[in-house]
């Protein structure tokens, strides 16, 4: 069985780190869009929800 090389171990590099960014990047995008009374509620859960993807990678 092949050693897996930890030092040279990049979470960046992952493929579906890279799509989960892009996700995070859209979503910010689209909520500038959204009327000034969604600030504080669905807003803030669109954007921690994104970025919780990235962060459980």
């Amino acid at each position: 069985m092949k050693k897996f090389d930890f030092e040279n171990y990049r979470f960046e590099d992952l493929e579906v780190w890279r799509l989960g960014m892009k996700i995070v990047h859209e979503v910010y995008k689209t909520i500038k869009k959204f009327p000034k009374e969604e600030l504080f509620s669905l807003t803030n859960q669109l954007r921690r929800a994104s970025v919780s993807i990235v962060l459980n990678i």
